[in-house]
């Protein structure tokens, strides 16, 4: 099998892609509805998140055969997810893969360039959330070597929408 996440590049997003941040959301919403997941919702993540998000932290691409296939946030810090903490992580937001144009495994290879960012930093734990409703996500993270190790029931969402239950995983870099 030959592996075409090697032809994978990753770069900062800037302002010229909010576009596709925002293409690769709904695209990842709309399959997660089709699929019985309830999520993500298309139209939820606009340019002004997108650009907040990369003032804020970091926004990352995948691109490959010159398309954007994929994207990751890195933030600095998650109090809403898992309360004040030493600046000893990185915490990833919104792995998301252009299903139709990725190659197989871009989600993994996007998950380790944000585990490399994240040691170039000098930080030694990768961390995430994900809904606790969503036991196949929290599989996929557990096999990509992440561990449980908590979960927090009210996580705080932004804009004052109602807080949800999340289940949280790290990775020892």
């Amino acid at each position: 099998m030959i592996d075409t996440t090697a032809e994978l590049t990753f770069r900062p997003a800037d302002d010229f892609d909010l576009g596709d941040l925002v293409r690769l959301h709904d695209g990842a919403a709309r399959w997660m509805a089709e699929h019985g997941i309830d999520q993500w919702k298309p139209g939820q993540k606009d340019a002004a998140h997108f650009r907040r998000r990369m003032r804020e932290g970091e926004v990352w691409l995948a691109v490959h055969e010159g398309a954007v296939v994929g994207a990751y946030e890195l933030w600095w810090d998650d109090e809403g997810a898992w309360g004040p903490q030493p600046p000893v992580a990185g915490y990833v937001h919104r792995l998301m893969t252009d299903r139709a144009h990725a190659p197989a495994g871009t989600g993994r290879a996007l998950l380790a360039a944000a585990e490399a960012r994240i040691a170039e930093s000098g930080r030694a734990l990768a961390r995430l959330d994900c809904v606790s409703h969503n036991p196949r996500l929290r599989t996929y993270y557990e096999a990509a070597g992440y561990r449980f190790v908590g979960e927090n029931k009210a996580k705080e969402a932004p804009g004052g929408a109602p807080s949800y239950a999340v289940t949280l995983l790290e990775k020892p870099l």
